[in-house]
Order: structure tokens, then C-alpha cells, then sequence
């Protein structure tokens, strides 16, 4: 299934403009990237997801077909986004690694995270439940997986791509553990 641009379109116009931070989540609503934006979370995730100047998507770290959710946090200072980009990159990325590339400090001081002031969702019912399927998304992952090594190799051999190639690697060993797990008892094997 393609993505359905009409139905991202109009959900990204529901997404705040407000400075501050978001998070790209998967089809599952697992986080995998957390970003900043100085210039409005809309605006900088739809240039994320239509692959307009995004470093992100140029070296390979995301998938756009992936992207199904989008959590935003706003703020209302300037010095408060960083901050809140490594408190929340702390937070998400022990529990799945984040395609971040670059891994920001730990906070100093200890932040309450907010919860998202809103959770978007960019893609439709239908498509999240074809795209689930192992049988689709194990084989774009290898794919994907084989562009961010290509790219690596080729173009840009730096420890950000190379944390953003295990956290593939990663997805791809839980893809290939969903597709297993359906195999079925054939009579004569």
C-alpha cells in the first residue's frame, strides 16, 4: 500500500506550529526519532516526511513508510527545547534505540517530562494495518537496512549513522522474529 498523502496532509494540519520538540513514532506507536524545531513542529516534521532538507531522511536514518504517529511537545521559551530534547531522547531511547545519530548529553538536573500536549496520528487505520503485516515490513526494513550501510559505506562512515544503522539492525531482528513466529506445522516436514 502507498502512503496516502491526503490523508497525511490533513492530519499534519492538526499537528501544533508552536516551537519545541516531537517525536516520530512507528506503526506500532513505538518512538524512534526525537527532533527539535525553532521554527514550528509542523513545519519541521512535514519537511521530515516529505523528505524536504532533512538530514534524518538524506542519510538514510528514518523511514518514512514507518512514521504513523507524531507526539509533540510544545514549549513557549526558546532554552526550554533543548533541554526537553535530551530528556525525552533519555527517556525513549533505552527502551527502543532512537535513530537519533547523534546522542545529546543527559540532562543535568532531572526534568518532569510532559506528556505530549498532542499525539497525531499521520497515517490511517487501514494503512498501519496492512503495513503490520511481517510479511511487508520485514522485507522494507532489510531494504532500508541495506540503503543506511550502503550509505555508510559510501557517503558518510560517522558514529551517528552507525548508532542509527544498530537501531535498524534492531528492528530488523524483531520484523524477522514477527515473520517466524508464523510459520505453521506443514504435514510431511
Amino acid at each position: 500500500m502507498a502512503i496516502d498523502l491526503a490523508f497525511r496532509q490533513v492530519a499534519l494540519r492538526a499537528l501544533t506550529n508552536d516551537i519545541g520538540c516531537y517525536v516520530l513514532c512507528d506503526l506500532n506507536g513505538v518512538p524512534m526519532y526525537v527532533g527539535q524545531s525553532k521554527d514550528g513542529i509542523r513545519s519541521r516534521v512535514n519537511r521530515h516526511l516529505t523528505s524536504a532538507r532533512s538530514d534524518i531522511i538524506a542519510n538514510r536514518q528514518i523511514d518514512v513508510w514507518e512514521i504513523a504517529f507524531v507526539w509533540a511537545y510544545p514549549v513557549s521559551e526558546r532554552d526550554d527545547i533543548s533541554p526537553l530534547e535530551d530528556a525525552l531522547f533519555h527517556e525513549f531511547h533505552p527502551k527502543s534505540a532512537l535513530m537519533n545519530g547523534r546522542v545529546p548529553q543527559k540532562p543535568k538536573k532531572e526534568l518532569a517530562l510532559p506528556k505530549p500536549a498532542q499525539i497525531v496520528q499521520v497515517m490511517s487505520d487501514a494503512e498501519i494495518a496492512e503495513k503490520l503485516d511481517p510479511a511487508l515490513r520485514l522485507p522494507r526494513q532489510a531494504e532500508h537496512y541495506t540503503q543506511i550501510v550502503g550509505h555508510f559505506l559510501a557517503v558518510k562512515n560517522s558514529k551517528e549513522i552507525a548508532g542509527a544503522i544498530q537501531a535498524h539492525f534492531d528492528r530488523l531482528q524483531t520484523y524477522h522474529n514477527e515473520l517466524l513466529g508464523k510459520a505453521v506445522d506443514i504435514e510431511g516436514d
